[in-house]
């Protein structure tokens, strides 16, 4: 049975109607649109992300204004709140999505990032930087003359060629975004 504190719109009473600025959801999305969810999605989870996850960060990538509720989640999934919930916490966590308050409300709002594959790849360089340093200590831990020292110390080294490269690449993003 699902916990009510994974639904928080069920804590809070009755979701309120949109605020300004905020259109109502579609009772019912076009097929397409629930296909296109679900191949987005099928193509995350090929490429290591949970399926939940993926079909809530699909359903929000095609959302009109990039935010949805938990119930409009999850009546366009057509899964429950607390699977929603979930999915949500694992996308904020990973900084895929962020929480906002609907204007005029007390319902939650789950958003996309504005640009959000710019953000997602740039916060990736810090990650990137503390591999590279555990990677670092273990080669020191089992010896640099070692097989696996030897492993170690090419992906950190990747890791390393990397960060120097995604710097250049976002900086080159950025002025390729702005002639679009």
């Amino acid at each position: 049975m699902a916990d009510p504190r994974d639904d928080e719109e069920s804590a809070e009473g009755p979701a309120e109607g949109p605020a300004e600025g905020f259109a109502e959801a579609p009772a019912e999305e076009p097929a397409q649109v629930l296909t296109f969810i679900e191949r987005f999605a099928a193509e995350m989870v090929e490429a290591g992300m949970q399926r939940m996850a993926a079909r809530v960060f699909s359903a929000l990538l095609v959302s009109e204004n990039g935010a949805l509720s938990s119930a409009e989640l999850s009546e366009r999934l057509q899964v429950s709140p607390a699977a929603v919930s979930g999915a949500v916490r694992y996308l904020a966590q990973v900084g895929m999505v962020h929480r906002e308050r609907d204007p005029g409300s007390r319902r939650e709002l789950y958003r996309v990032h504005h640009d959000q594959w710019y953000e997602t790849f740039t916060s990736r360089s810090g990650v990137l930087a503390r591999w590279e340093n555990t990677l670092r200590t273990g080669i020191d831990t089992v010896g640099e003359e070692t097989d696996a020292g030897q492993r170690l110390a090419e992906t950190a080294a990747f890791f390393e060629f990397l960060q120097g490269e995604l710097g250049g690449m976002m900086d080159r993003w950025r002025e390729h975004k702005a002639t679009m």
